[in-house]
């Protein structure tokens, strides 16, 4: 009985207020160490370095013909190649075919002179198979385009009376001036007379300092061949080049001279013309071309057109668009 008394005593203490305390953990013993979350470890990362590809230079194409800042033309009339290369009343002429380039095999279009100067500005012979002086032609030519891009231009006549005049007169000749037929030059006044000039403007022109880019001279009937000895056109060269080259000295070396010829006296011809206007003796004068060189691809009037349109990147008029007519290429040093 008090066994069974001690039991229940037990029990209710435990079951009151202040009765057996609660458990509490053990303490750690002194060696351990509580266990702290590792950090993940940061991780930088260095980006791999992409190859760079080395540019491929690209080098600009050379010109196929230089971009000169002057080119000038004198015209002469009416000598086979044969009649003049080698020539000794020619030796100023000669000289220049020896020192710079000859082109030996180069045709004028047709016959007479007045379709050829046609051809050399405008690209066709438009039709026109006679001298006449009032046959005109409403088509571009290459003043046109000349001044479209930016340059100037002049033709220098001998003996012409006064600025833009019509017709013929004494020793000068309408059918050597081709820009005289073509309407947009000829009926626009004062183009024509700003453009359209006797030779003796050239020199005060050189004087001051103020050629054109583009410059067409064409001697009288006498010093062009057309109606005197050769002698006397190579004289009247002499002096002209002088002229030129001390400008040229002066001012710039950009420069291109073309001596040439406005026919021969034979129906040679090449580059797919039936008949041609007999072979010609041009000469390229210009610190650009080969020295003592000969060129002998075939080439006509319209690639004396062409090769000045290559040059200023203007447009090819007429048959110098065509592929019978060679842009004039091998002479250029490179």
């Amino acid at each position: 009985m008090k066994f069974l008394f001690l039991i229940l005593s037990l029990v209710l203490a435990a079951c009151s207020p202040g009765g057996i305390p609660a458990l509490t953990p053990s303490p750690l013993p002194p060696s351990a160490t509580p266990i702290q979350p590792t950090a993940s470890p940061t991780i930088t990362l260095t980006p791999t370095p992409v190859p760079t590809a080395t540019p491929t230079v690209t080098p600009t194409p050379k010109p196929l013909v230089p971009n000169f800042e002057h080119i000038v033309i004198i015209v002469f009339e009416n000598k086979e190649f044969h009649r003049v290369i080698g020539n000794k009343s020619m030796p100023v002429y000669n000289q220049f075919a020896r020192d710079y380039t000859l082109l030996t095999q180069h045709y004028a279009v047709t016959h007479p002179s007045l379709p050829n100067y046609l051809a050399m500005i405008g690209g066709d012979t438009f039709g026109i198979n006679r001298n006449c002086e009032d046959c005109f032609i409403n088509a571009p030519s290459l003043p046109d385009l000349i001044e479209a891009s930016g340059r100037t231009w002049r033709t220098y006549q001998e003996d012409m009376p006064r600025p833009c005049f019509r017709g013929s007169w004494g020793l000068y000749a309408q059918k050597h001036n081709p820009f005289m037929y073509f309407d947009p030059i000829r009926l626009n006044r004062e183009r024509c007379e700003q453009h359209v000039r006797p030779l003796t403007d050239l020199y005060p022109d050189l004087a001051a300092g103020a050629l054109p880019n583009f410059v067409f001279i064409t001697p009288n009937l006498c010093n062009s061949a057309h109606d005197c000895w050769l002698g006397i056109t190579d004289a009247w060269l002499a002096e002209q080049m002088k002229a030129l080259l001390d400008y040229f000295s002066l001012h710039t070396q950009s420069f291109l001279v073309i001596l040439t010829w406005d026919e021969g006296d034979t129906e040679a011809g090449c580059c797919g013309m039936k008949k041609g206007g007999g072979r010609i003796a041009t000469v390229l004068i210009s610190p650009y071309v080969k020295n003592g060189f000969e060129d002998d691809t075939p080439y006509t009037l319209y690639s004396l057109l062409k090769t000045i349109a290559e040059a200023w990147g203007l447009p090819y008029l007429g048959h110098a668009a065509s592929d019978d007519h060679a842009l004039i290429v091998k002479p250029w040093k490179e």
